[in-house]
Protein backbone atom coordinates (compact mmCIF):
# COMPACT_ATOMS: atom_id res chain seq x y z
CA UNK A 1 0.00 0.00 0.00
CA UNK A 2 1.43 3.59 -0.74
CA UNK A 3 0.65 7.16 1.41
CA UNK A 4 -2.26 7.54 -1.15
CA UNK A 5 -4.29 4.56 0.55
CA UNK A 6 -4.03 5.36 3.79
CA UNK A 7 -5.11 9.05 3.43
CA UNK A 8 -8.07 8.07 1.75
CA UNK A 9 -8.84 5.34 4.31
CA UNK A 10 -8.04 8.21 6.61
CA UNK A 11 -10.57 10.83 5.18
CA UNK A 12 -13.19 7.84 4.74
CA UNK A 13 -12.50 7.15 8.29
CA UNK A 14 -13.06 11.60 9.34
CA UNK A 15 -16.39 11.25 6.64
CA UNK A 16 -17.77 8.86 9.17
CA UNK A 17 -16.37 10.72 12.15
CA UNK A 18 -18.29 14.30 10.60
CA UNK A 19 -21.45 12.49 9.67
CA UNK A 20 -21.42 11.15 12.74
CA UNK A 21 -20.98 14.24 15.06
CA UNK A 22 -23.47 15.78 12.77
CA UNK A 23 -26.17 13.07 13.70
CA UNK A 24 -25.03 13.67 17.37
CA UNK A 25 -26.08 17.17 17.24
CA UNK A 26 -29.27 16.86 15.98
CA UNK A 27 -29.98 14.51 18.38
CA UNK A 28 -28.74 16.31 20.93
CA UNK A 29 -30.98 19.35 19.33
CA UNK A 30 -33.79 17.36 19.25
CA UNK A 31 -33.26 16.29 23.04
CA UNK A 32 -33.15 20.18 23.78
CA UNK A 33 -36.23 20.78 22.06
CA UNK A 34 -38.21 18.04 23.91
CA UNK A 35 -37.49 19.55 26.97
CA UNK A 36 -38.42 22.74 25.83
CA UNK A 37 -41.31 21.67 25.25
CA UNK A 38 -41.76 19.37 28.52
CA UNK A 39 -41.06 22.69 30.50
CA UNK A 40 -43.98 24.47 27.98
CA UNK A 41 -46.55 21.90 29.06
CA UNK A 42 -45.36 21.92 32.70
CA UNK A 43 -46.59 25.59 32.44
CA UNK A 44 -49.96 24.99 30.41
CA UNK A 45 -51.15 22.76 32.94
CA UNK A 46 -50.42 24.82 35.79
CA UNK A 47 -52.47 27.30 33.60
CA UNK A 48 -55.06 25.01 32.63
CA UNK A 49 -55.31 23.74 36.16
CA UNK A 50 -55.51 27.58 37.61
CA UNK A 51 -58.52 28.09 35.34
CA UNK A 52 -60.23 24.67 36.41
CA UNK A 53 -60.07 26.39 40.00
CA UNK A 54 -60.44 30.17 39.63
CA UNK A 55 -63.04 30.33 36.97
CA UNK A 56 -65.84 28.11 38.69
CA UNK A 57 -65.11 30.84 41.66
CA UNK A 58 -65.33 33.74 39.72
CA UNK A 59 -68.41 32.65 38.29
CA UNK A 60 -69.72 31.76 41.62
CA UNK A 61 -68.88 34.87 43.03
CA UNK A 62 -70.95 36.91 40.22
CA UNK A 63 -74.00 35.04 40.14
CA UNK A 64 -73.97 35.31 44.45
CA UNK A 65 -73.67 38.93 43.63
CA UNK A 66 -76.50 38.97 40.88
CA UNK A 67 -78.82 37.05 43.53
CA UNK A 68 -77.78 39.16 46.31
CA UNK A 69 -81.05 41.09 47.35
CA UNK A 70 -78.93 44.31 48.29
CA UNK A 71 -77.75 43.90 44.25
CA UNK A 72 -80.99 45.25 43.43
CA UNK A 73 -81.24 48.24 45.64
CA UNK A 74 -77.82 48.98 45.11
CA UNK A 75 -79.91 49.18 41.18
CA UNK A 76 -82.41 51.13 42.19
CA UNK A 77 -80.32 53.84 44.33
CA UNK A 78 -77.54 54.27 41.25
CA UNK A 79 -78.29 54.04 37.89
CA UNK A 80 -75.46 54.39 35.91
CA UNK A 81 -73.26 52.45 38.05
CA UNK A 82 -75.64 49.45 38.81
CA UNK A 83 -75.38 48.93 35.35
CA UNK A 84 -72.05 49.35 34.62
CA UNK A 85 -71.87 46.75 37.42
CA UNK A 86 -74.54 44.76 35.56
CA UNK A 87 -72.28 44.75 32.79
CA UNK A 88 -69.31 43.45 34.58
CA UNK A 89 -70.81 41.08 36.39
CA UNK A 90 -72.63 39.93 33.31
CA UNK A 91 -68.67 39.65 31.59
CA UNK A 92 -67.15 38.43 34.32
CA UNK A 93 -69.60 34.83 34.16
CA UNK A 94 -68.98 35.08 30.28
CA UNK A 95 -65.29 35.22 30.22
CA UNK A 96 -64.38 33.00 33.18
CA UNK A 97 -66.90 30.60 31.28
CA UNK A 98 -65.03 30.66 28.31
CA UNK A 99 -61.73 29.99 30.48
CA UNK A 100 -63.24 26.82 32.33
CA UNK A 101 -63.68 25.58 29.11
CA UNK A 102 -60.27 26.33 27.27
CA UNK A 103 -58.65 25.18 30.45
CA UNK A 104 -60.63 21.94 30.27
CA UNK A 105 -59.31 21.22 27.10
CA UNK A 106 -55.71 21.96 27.35
CA UNK A 107 -55.97 19.51 30.65
CA UNK A 108 -57.27 17.02 28.30
CA UNK A 109 -54.69 17.90 25.78
CA UNK A 110 -52.01 18.19 27.81
CA UNK A 111 -52.79 14.12 29.29
CA UNK A 112 -52.96 13.11 26.19
CA UNK A 113 -49.58 14.64 24.86
CA UNK A 114 -48.36 13.20 28.69
CA UNK A 115 -48.80 9.68 26.97
CA UNK A 116 -47.94 10.08 23.49
CA UNK A 117 -44.48 11.38 24.97
CA UNK A 118 -44.28 8.37 27.79
CA UNK A 119 -44.36 5.94 24.80
CA UNK A 120 -42.34 7.84 22.76
CA UNK A 121 -39.42 7.95 25.58
CA UNK A 122 -40.46 3.69 25.71
CA UNK A 123 -39.70 3.10 22.05
CA UNK A 124 -36.63 5.60 22.18
CA UNK A 125 -35.42 3.32 25.13
CA UNK A 126 -36.23 0.17 23.69
CA UNK A 127 -34.60 1.13 20.05
CA UNK A 128 -31.20 2.43 21.84
CA UNK A 129 -31.15 -1.21 23.23
CA UNK A 130 -31.53 -2.63 20.22
CA UNK A 131 -28.88 -1.16 19.05
CA UNK A 132 -26.57 -1.00 21.67
CA UNK A 133 -27.02 -4.91 21.80
CA UNK A 134 -26.46 -5.05 17.53
CA UNK A 135 -23.35 -2.58 17.71
CA UNK A 136 -22.09 -4.87 21.06
CA UNK A 137 -22.52 -7.82 18.23
CA UNK A 138 -21.12 -6.25 15.48
CA UNK A 139 -17.89 -5.46 17.34
CA UNK A 140 -17.42 -8.73 18.67
CA UNK A 141 -17.93 -10.16 14.93
CA UNK A 142 -14.84 -7.96 13.88
CA UNK A 143 -12.94 -9.00 16.26
CA UNK A 144 -13.37 -12.59 15.60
Amino acid sequence: MNERDYEDDGSEYNDAQNISSSRQQVLSVLDSFIEQILQIRRTLLGVSISSLILAPLAIGLSVFLLRHPSFFVILEIENEFGLILSILLGSVIVISSLWLIAGIRQYRSVGSWNKKYKAYQQDKQELDRKIAAQFVLDRDENKS
